[in-house]
């Protein structure tokens, strides 16, 4: 597991001195804190998810190999839960609610014009790196439905330029 980097390059009189990775070090406390429990493994993923950002291959089998348990089993949980993502996120995000409000009142045509427009599937993230488009069943806003979320901002009645505007105005 390449955990270690080096801080400064090495001269002849002085080797490499290896630095540990301090997201390595979150995950670590997290196991310890938990006892190295087997089923505290949700709760270690989402520290570890929280230190790096996404739930790399990587840091899957270091968990793994911490909690001694089969990287299928640990891959299985990461890939079973919707809080869990196994790729980067984008610099910005915009989730469309699919409540039924939502989706009677377009959510649907709004996906399916945004993954047009931005060339990525529901859960994808643009090739950029810009914007993640991502889903939720409901976001408790059936009032203003369609209701959308971009960058953690609720914006209510939304249509396909309202939200292709607001993400034209991210994507620059």
């Amino acid at each position: 597991m390449a955990t270690l980097s080096t801080d400064r390059p090495a001269t002849p009189d002085q080797p490499k001195k290896p630095v540990i990775d301090k997201r390595f070090k979150a995950i670590d406390i997290a196991i310890k804190r938990n006892h190295h429990r087997q089923d505290a493994l949700i709760e270690i993923l989402h520290k570890a998810q929280e230190s790096f950002g996404y739930l790399e291959l990587e840091v899957l089998e270091y968990v793994a190999h911490k909690l001694q348990l089969p990287l299928s089993r640990v891959y299985g949980v990461a890939t079973f839960y919707h809080l869990f993502s196994l790729k980067p996120a984008g610099e910005h995000s915009c989730v469309v609610c699919l409540g039924t409000a939502c989706y009677v009142k377009g959510a649907g045509d709004i996906i399916a014009a945004m993954e047009q427009k931005l060339g990525v599937k529901l859960g994808e993230t643009t090739p950029c790196g810009k914007l993640s488009l991502l889903s939720a069943r409901c976001i408790g806003a059936c009032g203003i439905a369609p209701a959308v979320v971009i960058d953690g901002d609720v914006a209510g009645k939304q249509t396909i330029a309202l939200v292709d505007t607001a993400i034209a105005a991210l994507m620059v």
